[in-house]
C-alpha cells in the first residue's frame, strides 16, 4: 500500500476496503517508546454524512505550551459511501492532502476519530498512520466498539477499553463532570504513551487542546473565514 493508491479508495467495494484493512492492520506498530516532543498537532475533518464535499485541518502546536505554530487546510471531494468501520475511506485522502503540503510536521498527530479502537483496529489515526508513517493517536468524542468501566467524576481520572479480551484504549475524564473521550493509539506510539500525552495537552474543556484547536479551524475554513492551504503564524 503507498499514498497515491488512496486516490483510488472511491471505487473500492466494501469487501475490497475490508482487505485493506486487514492487509494495513498487519504493519500496525503500537509498541511503547520514548517521544521526544517539541510540536504537537490536531486533526479533524467536517463534512455531512451524506455529503461528497469534504473539509480537512491540521494544526500545528508547540509542545508543552500549546500555542499554534501553523495550519493545513484542504477542501476535496468523497465519492466513498458512509458505511460505519469504514469511514476512513471518505476521510483520509483528504488529510493525508492536508499533510503532504505541511513544511513543518508534528512529532505526533492527535486525530479526531479512533486508533485501534476500531473492531478491526483500524479506526483513521491507524489508518492514517500506517499509510504515512507518522506517529498518531486517536481522541474520539464517541465509543465504537468495546466496553469500559465509568471513570470518576474527577478530571484525570481514566478506564480502560477493552474489546474481545485486549486493551484497545482509554476512557479519559479530560473535565470534571462531563463525558469522557477515547484515546486510543493510532501507529508509533503505545497505549501508555497516549495516557501520558492526553494527560499533558488536556485544558479545561472536554476536547484535548489539539484536536479542539483543529475543529475550530475547521469550521472556521467551512464558513469560508480561512483560506485552503498552508499557513504559518
Amino acid at each position: 500500500m503507498n499514498l497515491p493508491a488512496i486516490q483510488l479508495y472511491d471505487g473500492l467495494k466494501i469487501p475490497e476496503a475490508t482487505k485493506i484493512q486487514n492487509e494495513l492492520r498487519e504493519k500496525i506498530d503500537t509498541e511503547e517508546r520514548l517521544i521526544p516532543v517539541t510540536t504537537i498537532a490536531g486533526a479533524d475533518i467536517s463534512l455531512n454524512l451524506y455529503s461528497t464535499t469534504i473539509y480537512a485541518g491540521i494544526i500545528l502546536l508547540s509542545f508543552p505550551q500549546l500555542q499554534p505554530v501553523a495550519y493545513s487546510l484542504i477542501k476535496s471531494e468523497t465519492h466513498f459511501p458512509y458505511v460505519p468501520g469504514y469511514l476512513a475511506f471518505r476521510e483520509v485522502p483528504a488529510l493525508v492532502s492536508a499533510w503532504e503540503q505541511m513544511f513543518k510536521k508534528p512529532n505526533v498527530l492527535v486525530v479526531d476519530g479512533h486508533g485501534i479502537a476500531h473492531p478491526r483496529r483500524m479506526g483513521i489515526a491507524t489508518h492514517f498512520g500506517v499509510l504515512t508513517g507518522q506517529a498518531t493517536m486517536g481522541c474520539a468524542k464517541n465509543i465504537l466498539c468495546g466496553k469500559f468501566e465509568e471513570p470518576a467524576l474527577h478530571r484525570g481520572s481514566f478506564s480502560s477499553i477493552i474489546d474481545k479480551g485486549e486493551q484497545i484504549g482509554f476512557a479519559f475524564r479530560s473535565k470534571d463532570k462531563t463525558a469522557p473521550v477515547f484515546i486510543s493509539p493510532g501507529h508509533l506510539i503505545g497505549m501508555q504513551n497516549c495516557l501520558n500525552m492526553v494527560q499533558k495537552f488536556t485544558g479545561k474543556y472536554r476536547l484535548p487542546e489539539p484536536t479542539r484547536l483543529a475543529h475550530q479551524l475547521v469550521n472556521r475554513f467551512r464558513k469560508g473565514e480561512l483560506e485552503q492551504g498552508y499557513h504559518e503564524l
